[in-house]
């Protein structure tokens, strides 16, 4: 494809984008397929001769888009959904357009050195301490194997030199999270050589959120077998419920045992961006890591996961390997390939430079506030409705609720009520909700997180529950 090419094709793909942001009402916002139907209307084999942009772009939009569940759609409610604004998506752009390879400063300063700027940035608004370092993954799942791989280092217990298999003088390590917690972190405990059955997941209280004397329990226990706990993984705004742990309790035990305390705010770290949520975080100026993701809900485009830590050197001890043809004589830079696995990194900061210039803190800010305006307004709704209760405190945009008409207490029956509930409101195309199950209790799930998202969204919704009660 030559420029001239180029700017023909490109210009079609941006005036499609354009108007996809503007009208993405226009589409189901859950996928209308079935299993097969997008494979099936692809060729066996690949294609050997090119092929005309156009036909590629007509084939995108006949068989591609059918296919796709729009997490830029405003009625997109089931997880915590993302916004691909405008200001991301021209960065995006522009990365691509460079394809940077961030591992050294010298193979592009500029990568290196907006990282640095704009997670110093993201520190100052999160109010986190200046003790904290970071480094841009992919998502939280990443984040939490590299702090979790930096807490196995800690211990110095030639780990990384000699691994854990068929060592009789290492002691069994343990690592601790809440029954809330994310499935990342049995991930990065799998990953990690750990083994689950060492993977202790603490109960959680009425609130679900982790039972602090249950782990001091749990950590004693371990202490008087022998075993070495080296980790707890504290959550602000659990997947489920958004429920916050008692980061400040949990980093006090963890201070006195000498034991790294991880922190996911994945999803609710960026509540503190308002000053009246930045309370959400205390207690994590103490914690040794914390990672919080901009394309949760900072209309940031996947892929873009921050990771802040006060030991940048013991995370650097725990991944830094230089062959000889990545050594530099550069001096006082970041190398961000020591910082974690991967060696190739995309200019993940300057998506996020863009958005931070184009919206500004107050304007992000703004955004948030109307989330958690718009959920306090439903789960009050559903807090009044006859037939319906909220299953959760509603922390931030997130509200659980389920269905409970009078007289119905069979646990199994309740649940196909809400299943039924929630298929007739996915099948409409208007919205796509989630439902999820703690404790034998089945209930649905709204995480609103779409800049899109506005009270008319909300109102329908309501309407549509009314509507769908079998």
């Amino acid at each position: 494809m030559n420029p001239e090419e180029f700017r023909i094709h490109g210009k079609q793909v941006v005036d499609w984008i354009a108007d996809y942001l503007q009208t993405p009402e226009k589409y189901p916002v859950l996928a209308q397929v079935k299993p097969g139907d997008i494979k099936n209307q692809l060729p066996k084999t690949p294609p050997f001769e090119p092929e005309n942009m156009d036909v590629i772009l007509a084939d995108f939009n006949r068989i591609i888009l059918p296919g796709i569940t729009h997490w830029n759609h405003p009625g997109f409610l089931a997880y915590f959904a993302n916004t691909a604004s405008a200001p991301g998506i021209l960065g995006e752009m522009l990365i691509s357009a460079l394809n940077v390879n961030g591992m050294l400063w010298r193979t592009s300063p500029s990568a290196t050195e907006l990282e640095e700027v704009v997670l110093d940035w993201m520190r100052q608004i999160l109010g986190l301490p200046d003790s904290f370092s970071g480094v841009i993954t992919d998502s939280a799942s990443v984040s939490t194997l590299v702090a979790l791989t930096a807490a196995r280092e800690s211990v110095q217990k030639r780990i990384r030199e000699e691994g854990l298999a068929a060592r009789s003088d290492l002691p069994v390590l343990r690592m601790y999270c809440s029954d809330q917690a994310h499935s990342s972190i049995e991930k990065a405990g799998i990953v990690l050589g750990i083994g689950q059955s060492n993977i202790i997941h603490i109960p959680s209280d009425s609130e679900y959120r982790m039972d602090v004397h249950a782990l001091a329990a749990a950590i004693r226990e371990d202490e008087e077998k022998g075993y070495l706990p080296f980790a707890v993984s504290a959550t602000v705004g659990t997947t489920a419920t958004t429920s916050i742990d008692p980061v400040e309790e949990i980093a006090l035990l963890c201070k006195n045992k000498k034991i790294w305390l991880h922190v996911d705010g994945a999803y609710g770290g960026s509540a503190a961006i308002l000053p009246e949520m930045r309370y959400v975080l205390n207690g994590v100026q103490h914690a040794d890591s914390f990672v919080v993701n901009p394309h949760k809900w900072m209309l940031t485009p996947m892929d873009c996961s921050l990771l802040f830590t006060r030991h940048v050197g013991t995370l650097k001890q725990a991944f830094s390997l230089v062959p000889e043809y990545l050594k530099t004589a550069d001096k006082d830079v970041n190398n961000y390939m020591d910082w974690g696995v991967q060696l190739g990194r995309r200019f993940r900061a300057l998506k996020l430079w863009f958005i931070l210039r184009s919206y500004g803190v107050d304007g992000i800010a703004a955004i948030l506030r109307e989330h958690c305006r718009l959920a306090k307004e439903f789960s009050s709704w559903i807090d009044a409705a006859d037939g319906y209760e909220r299953m959760a405190p509603v922390l931030f945009s997130v509200v659980c609720f389920r269905r409970h008409p009078l007289h119905v207490d069979d646990e199994n029956e309740l649940e196909n009520i809400n299943k039924e509930i929630m298929d007739r409101i996915n099948a409409s195309g208007e919205f796509f909700i989630a439902g999820t199950k703690i404790r034998g209790r089945y209930f649905l799930r709204v995480a609103i997180g779409n800049a899109a998202t506005s009270g008319r969204h909300i109102e329908r919704l309501r309407n549509l529950l009314q509507s769908a009660l079998p």
